[in-house]
């Protein structure tokens, strides 16, 4: 791969340096001191401790950076408009019920535009990477998405809602819509690798409503630097808080958007 930047540099040691601490946690789970944020919506010691890191890590080497983290961190951007957007455990839940997939996640901002992401699975030691402009990488091998154009042939990702959370009628009704047209289908609880995955061409599509910018941010440039597409799930233009995400590796785009708002067979 092409040298990476300093700043990409520096968000790679910032999400290695949290994974420690989460791959050292995640062997003592059942020690871990766990707080209810609301109905199986959780956020553990290791969740916060994963932040703090993160919030150290770029706040020393960027203090001017505004920051943006799902545990409450917030600063606001400098005066170039660049900020951190920072997961430190995505895929909690995971964490929680000992399921080995999750994630450190640290997306770059500047004036509403991605312009570096990182994600990082501990457990399988695969670091995703990206720069606006300089392609997508796992660990040292450039990413593209797939070329699969058929539908009947795609496997697909998801997140679907949980208790408390989300549409649960209108994402029954987008099930109906996608599974019979599909090749497979699969809900791993991790939005941020869940997008990794369709830059790496593992997923041919990847749709999820209910998100907030710290989940997409580095998955979004992922994907997009891994030459696929994304949106909102409605087909018009993704943004950060726009709430919703449709990823694919472009052929199969306009396809899947249809079929998620019930217009017809792929």
């Amino acid at each position: 791969m092409a040298p990476r930047s300093p700043i990409l540099n520096l968000m790679v040691r910032a999400a290695q340096r949290a994974a420690r601490g989460l791959k050292r946690d995640f062997g003592e789970i059942e020690q871990l001191q766990v707080s209810r944020k609301g109905p199986a919506d959780f956020v553990s010691t290791a969740d916060l401790h994963a932040e703090k890191v993160l919030r150290e890590e770029l706040t020393k080497a960027r203090p001017e950076f505004g920051l943006l983290g799902e545990e409450g961190s917030l600063r606001e951007p400098d005066a170039t408009g660049r900020r951190w957007i920072i997961d430190p455990l995505d895929g909690t839940t995971n964490f929680l019920h000992g399921l080995p997939h999750f994630a450190v996640s640290i997306g770059l901002e500047q004036r509403g535009t991605l312009v570096a992401g990182v994600v990082y699975d501990p457990v399988k030691d695969e670091l995703f990477c990206a720069e606006r402009g300089g392609g997508a990488f796992l660990n040292d091998r450039r990413l593209r998405v797939s070329g699969r154009s058929r539908l009947d042939e795609a496997l697909i990702g998801t997140g679907m809602p949980f208790k408390g959370h989300g549409d649960v009628e209108l994402y029954l009704k987008e099930l109906g819509w996608i599974l019979p047209e599909v090749a497979g289908l699969r809900r791993n609880g991790a939005a941020a690798l869940d997008l990794a995955y369709v830059a790496a061409g593992r997923f041919d599509g990847f749709w999820e409503r209910g998100l907030k910018s710290w989940d997409v941010a580095a998955g979004v440039l992922l994907v997009r630097e891994a030459g696929g597409y994304v949106s909102a799930v409605d087909g018009r233009d993704f943004t950060l808080e726009g709430g919703d995400v449709l990823a694919s590796n472009g052929e199969l785009h306009d396809r899947l958007s249809a079929l998620l708002r019930g217009r017809g067979k792929g």
